[in-house]
């Protein structure tokens, strides 16, 4: 079929059904809900037989939902409406909830019933993690039933009856400021926690700090700073701060200052740089990777070792990598490779593996082009430390998505193990950049020049089975992030105990001698540079600080993008073995 995605943006959600409708043999048009007529256009332009609205904020003009059949991909049980779905969900610390499929009408939220499927809540989780997590799988799997149902010609679509037993959702306000508010002096460690957590990522807990208004974003517990005043701050770390409760403290990673008339938009940065000039008499206390594998603490990056295999996970906020972290990032991976270990695993415990560097902080930088530099020399670093790293077994296992430099990161590894629900972009020109991380070398030597070339140019997601398929990843895995984590543990286990790991290392180390003599990375990374360069300072005809001024302002597009309006199955040819099992390893 010809289905049309109308989205209010090509988030991650609507990539996810960009990838796998495809992959199901379906031609894809995408539509940004950029205004009525906008949408009306893409219906004509496309015509299509189905419209499918993964992530919208606003709603379908009546004279296409009443000639079209829409569906709205709702995260909500049966019966829930209204625009703050997830948030509620948090806030009211429910153990489960659903996706459900329902199609468009003049009612928000109220149309018929093509499918829902439910889905557990992790306890502890933010609402940002749980969106790419379990909501997206539970999303995807009901709207490729009510895609099939529609399909079969004969499927009846159930009205909402809110009365039914069964239904367990209400209509709900949206989630204002007056819910989330933290009263510092009485609320508890826990309700602080889940007030952030349902923020998360926007739109953040609104608070006056210094005669400012900020958002704040991210909540992580604290199991050993307290102070005897609730609302102090007491501590920094890796960018984030220490702030005290009434019974203990939490971390605050980021915040957004509050646009007020006339200002230019703001966006997450640090909560510590944010707020330097105030945090003179507020110490550093910093964790060593090793220990805060072991504590209830924020650390972005923890080291735990089991038997002959390391762990090094890491979690950087909406998955971008700063200079700084980038470094700390390599020093604790060089920590890790002086372990006794004979397999390395790279990789958060769940959601985003990386999306390379960090364009919020360049953005803030005073030197922008500088910092681009700076930044990519240090992904470079960290990325040349793993490739050249031969004396043990390297995984990178990617249970979230990945995407530019962050996963030509994750190909510098031996082996990609990746869950089946993740998206992966390989490409850099969204961005107006050609790329560097060793891309030239990491990239074609798994999918071929020409398979290269095609994913580099067209820019469009790429589902982990497609991948996997085309040999840009190795270990195909289903499975909810939990299952995938356990599974990776126990693969690992394996493979470290396989009597076939000393030949692996010693033909790993032999293949690297050879390319090195071949064409030295040192000449991958200069070529790569010299084009970086150009982009970062190649003045007024470089789209790159435009566009990455538009994406961190989150300035709306004038039109959806020509790469997006239509593109037809994926034609990639499987000449691998297919999904493992949870269970096979």
């Amino acid at each position: 079929m010809r289905i049309l995605l109308i989205s209010s943006a090509f988030n991650s959600l609507t990539q996810r059904f960009h990838t796998v409708l495809r992959d199901r043999g379906h031609t894809v048009c995408v539509q940004l809900a950029l205004g009525d007529d906008a949408i009306r256009e893409g219906v004509d332009r496309t015509d299509p037989h189905l419209i499918l609205a993964p992530m919208l904020t606003t709603t379908v003009p009546e004279d296409i939902w009443s000639t079209r059949t829409v569906l709205i991909i709702h995260p909500g049980p049966l019966g829930d409406r209204g625009p703050s779905s997830l948030d509620w969900a948090l806030h009211e610390r429910a153990r489960d909830w659903g996706v459900t499929v329902l199609q468009a009408g003049r009612e928000m939220d109220a149309g018929d019933i093509w499918a829902s499927v439910p889905f557990h809540v992790p306890p502890g989780i933010s609402k940002s993690d749980l969106y790419r997590g379990e909501v997206a799988d539970a999303a995807v799997e009901a709207g490729l039933l009510a895609v099939d149902r529609f399909a079969a010609g004969n499927w009846r679509p159930v009205p909402l009856d809110s009365g039914a037993g069964y239904v367990r959702g209400r209509l709900r306000p949206y989630h204002a400021q007056e819910y989330r508010r933290i009263d510092w002096k009485t609320d508890s460690t826990a309700a602080v926690l889940r007030k952030l957590r349902a923020a998360d990522s926007r739109p953040g807990v609104l608070e006056e700090l210094y005669g400012t208004e900020y958002y704040l974003h991210g909540g992580h517990p604290e199991d050993e700073l307290h102070d005897t005043v609730p609302g102090r701050f007491i501590a920094t770390r890796d960018g984030a701060i220490c702030r005290a409760t009434s019974d203990g403290a939490v971390w605050i990673a980021e915040l957004r200052r509050r646009r007020t008339k006339g200002s230019t938009p703001a966006w997450k940065l640090p909560a510590a740089d944010v707020l330097s000039s105030h945090l003179a008499q507020v110490p550093e206390v910093p964790v060593d990777p090793g220990d805060a594998a072991g504590r209830a603490t924020y650390s972005q990056i923890r080291y735990r070792e089991s038997g002959p295999v390391g762990l090094l996970s890491f979690s950087f906020p909406g998955g971008a990598m700063s200079t700084d972290q980038c470094r700390r990032l390599l020093t604790a991976y060089r920590t890790a490779c002086t372990r006794p270990t004979s397999v390395l695993v790279l990789g958060p415990e769940r959601d985003i593996f990386s999306n390379g560097i960090h364009l919020g902080m360049i953005e803030a930088a005073a030197d922008p082009a500088a910092e681009s530099w700076a930044n990519i020399n240090a992904m470079n670093d960290l990325v040349e430390a793993i490739l050249t790293t031969t004396d043990r077994h390297i995984v990178a296992a990617l249970s979230g998505n990945a995407a530019a430099g962050g996963l030509m990161m994750a190909l510098a590894a031996d082996e990609v193990w990746c869950r089946e629900g993740a998206v992966l972009n390989p490409h850099y020109r969204t961005m107006g950049l050609y790329g560097s991380e060793y891309w030239t070398y990491t990239l074609p030597r798994r999918v071929g020049a020409e398979m290269a070339e095609r994913l580099t140019t067209e820019a469009l997601p790429v589902s982990a089975a497609a991948a996997r398929s085309m040999g840009l990843i190795d270990v195909l895995v289903p499975g909810s992030p939990g299952e995938y984590r356990a599974w990776v543990t126990r693969a690992a286990a394996n493979l470290a105990t396989s009597p076939m790991l000393a030949t692996r290392l010693d033909q790993k180390k032999a293949r690297r001698e050879q390319d090195e003599r071949t064409k030295p990375l040192a000449a991958y990374r200069a070529a790569e540079l010299d084009e970086m360069n150009r982009n970062f300072r190649g003045g007024p005809t470089e789209p790159y600080p435009s566009l990455r001024r538009a994406f961190v302002h989150k300035t709306r597009p004038p039109q959806t993008p020509a790469r997006l309006i239509l593109t037809c199955p994926h034609s990639y040819e499987s000449d691998r073995a297919g999904t493992v099992a949870l269970s096979s390893v």
